[in-house]
């Protein structure tokens, strides 16, 4: 057997970390579904298993997902530095991530779908727009997981280099959604965006939600460029900010240039904004992540 497989040896000190980490995990998971029906006022058992709500599963989904991601850039970070200390760094960067996932999805409702109440939306069942929230909440997640990844350390340094960086990335987040909120009103007569995936528009939702995945994955990438400077709290933050500006207006060039060239001859704006046509939408999800993903491997992520 020993010919077939080789395995790397797993110490009894290694798997004792695993299992603390993932039940504090757990735990923290079992925090994130507290809040998600303390913050909106009604049970998620109720929600999920009587009312069958389609729309909250995949937003609650999204916010589970989110923070795996968030605590799989932390699990093992604290490996070697005693029980009690990696604990206590597990619990900490995980409440961390809990909270500046939070604040990601508060940004997002309140900023950019600042027209639309999403949780009453996602309580009358709107897929479209329980759609969005995920994708929103995975993007954080996705951009807060590099940082933790960049970071050395889990000093003080190290909190303020997350934070800050996870702020400058997620405004720019902000700023990109609301440019192509504008460019949807340029070609749909100043229709809202907003309005329309308040009606229920699917295509609208599926396109836009490649767009925050897509966009997080290329400015994550950054972590491969910027070198971490623990006391260089200034360089961190505008080494982020022209580094994710550059990475994502190269991501949207690519991707319009891409669905040029498979979409030949179709007016792929007219088929997801005004036909209401999925599958340009999924194409264009499609795209817009798999650039990402192959720029992100490019630079080594």
């Amino acid at each position: 057997m020993e010919a077939l497989v080789k395995l790397v040896p797993l110490t009894q000190d290694l798997l004792i970390y695993l299992a603390m980490d993932i039940g504090i995990a757990l735990v923290l998971l079992m925090v994130m579904k507290w809040l998600t029906g303390a913050f909106r006022k009604y049970s998620v058992t109720e929600e999920l298993g009587v009312k069958d709500n389609f729309a909250f599963g995949i937003s609650i989904a999204g916010g589970m997902l989110a923070l795996c991601i968030v605590l799989s850039s932390v699990v093992g970070r604290h490996v070697g530095q005693g029980y009690e200390q990696a604990a206590i760094g597990m619990v900490s960067f995980g409440i961390v991530g809990i909270f500046l996932v939070k604040l990601g999805r508060f940004a997002h409702d309140k900023l950019v779908l600042n027209k639309i109440d999403t949780h009453e939306m996602i309580a009358e069942r709107s897929v479209s727009v329980a759609l969005v929230d995920a994708a929103s909440l995975v993007a954080s997640a996705i951009v807060l997981h590099n940082i933790m990844l960049w970071v050395d350390g889990s000093d003080m340094n190290a909190l303020i280099a997350i934070v800050t960086g996870f702020l400058v990335v997620l405004t720019m987040l902000l700023v990109m959604t609301r440019i192509l909120e504008f460019r949807y009103a340029k070609d749909n007569q100043n229709d809202s965006f907003q309005g329309a995936l308040e009606k229920g528009q699917l295509a609208l939702a599926i396109e836009h939600s490649g767009n925050l995945l897509g966009t997080s994955m290329i400015v994550s990438a950054a972590k491969n460029i910027i070198i971490y400077n623990p006391s260089g709290y200034v360089s961190n933050v505008t080494g982020w900010l022209i580094v994710s500006v550059c990475m994502a207006v190269a991501l949207h060039i690519l991707v319009l240039i891409s669905k040029k060239i498979i979409l030949f001859g179709m007016n792929f704006r007219q088929e997801v904004d005004q036909q209401h046509n999925v599958g340009v939408a999924a194409l264009g999800f499609t795209l817009s992540i798999g650039n990402a993903m192959i720029i992100n491997a490019i630079l080594g992520g």
